[in-house]
Formats: structure tokens, C-alpha cells, sequence
């Protein structure tokens, strides 16, 4: 197996499933000396691709996003701008504090998540379907706009939970192969996996343009393709595992710049 060979400690059967943490870090401190974003792993090439806003792929989603941004719904009820007014001032740093606690849906909810909740909570409208090209470009759209500013989510109070489900995850063995996030993640950073430099496993350029995809997709997309990467079953976009994890995965990232859209191999 291409996982074994290159994994320390992967199990020589990779059918047997152990679903116990591995070796939690402390939650107090990060996992890693240095906590490098995902364009540090990438080439020359493809980092141009992300700076150059014209030629970057992802902002046709982020120009998408500017649109329904100021179209107000059939349901009579104001635009996003009807609230927000200017995306540009009152955006400004909303992304990079997202996942966080939803005091009315008494739970975590991701960046798409309140969008949806204000959808139907503001605007009477149906929320729109995880992954459609609608809800991509507005979280493009508004994740761009904490462009260059520092990841910072709360961890504490009714979050605490959902963090420490979200921790549990990375560490858990999964799947055939059975691996862990940090496997790959902390392990064995900067090793070539197919052709792959691994990285650090940074959430803070979501969505994210990715080559291999010929299109932008979510943070639940890129957990869908490594679940299915060890050979787990994903679990459905939205899912509260995955709100977990990427609580998890921003408080990891803590520091680093928002990059949405970023642009990956």
C-alpha cells in the first residue's frame, strides 16, 4: 500500500480499523513549531496563480458572489446589502472568525451555515444547497473580503464542545488504511505523497480553487476527498463532524492569513 510505505507506524494490515485518538496534542499550545499555510506547499507557478487577482480562477466565484450579494430575493425581503451594506467595511474580518457558536440555533455553525441561517431567518428564502455554485460564491465572496487578516475563532464556552469533538477527529484512525489527520498532517509534513508535497492541513483559504478540481469547493469537499482518501466513508456536506473538525482545524491555524480564494495543486 502507497499509505504504508510512506506513513511511520501505519498498521501492515490496512483493513483493520482502530478508531481510538493517537497521541492528542495539547490544546493549549499548537501542534507544530511553525504553522505554515497550504501556499507554502505549493509551487512557484501555482502561488502566482493565487496573487494575481486576474488570472486567479477562483475570483470569478468572489465576482459571482458581489452579484447576489446586492439581488434582493423573490420573497420581497432585502439583499445581503440590505443589512450588511458594504461587503468591503462590514465583512472585513467576519470570515476569519468562523466556525463560532450560533446563539440562536443553539449550536457551531460554518461560514455556510450562517448564510443559510440568515437566508431563512432574513430573508425567508430556502437555504441554498451545500456546494451549489450560489453558496460557494457567496462564501467566496464574503471570505474574501478578511483577505490578508489573521484566523481567530473562540474555542471556549458553548463552543468548547464542538472543539474537543473536533480535536477527537484529527486524531482518530479511520477507514481502511486506518490513519489519522495528523498522519499525513503533522507527521509527515513536506514528505511527497503521488506527487503531492503534504502540508500542514490549513483551512484558512476555503473555498479554495483546486487544479485537480477545475473549480472552487469547500472545506467539506477537500474532508469528503481524504475520507475517501483512506478509504472511510465521508460523511454528508454540512455534517456536524466536519463543523467540528474545521473549528478544530481553524483554531490550529490560528495567526495564519485568511486566503480565500486560495489556489491548490
Amino acid at each position: 500500500m502507497i499509505f504504508c510505505a510512506l506513513l511511520a507506524g501505519c498498521d501492515k494490515n490496512p483493513t483493520v480499523i482502530d478508531d481510538s485518538p493517537s497521541a492528542p496534542a495539547p490544546v493549549a499550545t499548537a501542534p507544530l513549531p511553525e504553522m505554515l499555510s497550504g501556499y507554502h506547499f505549493q509551487s512557484a507557478d501555482t502561488q502566482a496563480l493565487q496573487d494575481d487577482q486576474f488570472a486567479n480562477p477562483g475570483m470569478l466565484w468572489v465576482d459571482r458572489g458581489e452579484e447576489l450579494w446586492t439581488t434582493a430575493p423573490q420573497t420581497g425581503k432585502p439583499a445581503c446589502a440590505g443589512c450588511h451594506n458594504d461587503a468591503a467595511t462590514d465583512m472585513a474580518g467576519v470570515a476569519a472568525h468562523f466556525p463560532k457558536y450560533n446563539k440562536s440555533l443553539d449550536t457551531v455553525v460554518n461560514l455556510e451555515g450562517q448564510i443559510n441561517h440568515c437566508r431563512v431567518e432574513h430573508q425567508q428564502s430556502s437555504p441554498l444547497v451545500y456546494e451549489s455554485d450560489d453558496l460557494l460564491a457567496l462564501s467566496a465572496y464574503v471570505g474574501y473580503q478578511s483577505n490578508g487578516l489573521p484566523i481567530e475563532v473562540a474555542i471556549d464556552g458553548p463552543a468548547a464542545p464542538a472543539f474537543a469533538a473536533g480535536q477527537a477527529y484529527f486524531y482518530t484512525r479511520r477507514g481502511q488504511l486506518n490513519l489519522a489527520c495528523n498522519h499525513c498532517h503533522e507527521d509527515n509534513v513536506g514528505r511527497m505523497l503521488r506527487g503531492d508535497k503534504l502540508s500542514q492541513g490549513q483551512a484558512g483559504g476555503y473555498p479554495a480553487y483546486r487544479l485537480e478540481w477545475q473549480s472552487i469547493g469547500s472545506l467539506h469537499r477537500r474532508l469528503r476527498f481524504c475520507n475517501v482518501g483512506v478509504r472511510a466513508e465521508p460523511f454528508a456536506f454540512g455534517a456536524t463532524q466536519y463543523i467540528e473538525l474545521e473549528l478544530y482545524l481553524k483554531w490550529r491555524a490560528q495567526g495564519l492569513p485568511v486566503e480565500t480564494p486560495a489556489v491548490r495543486r
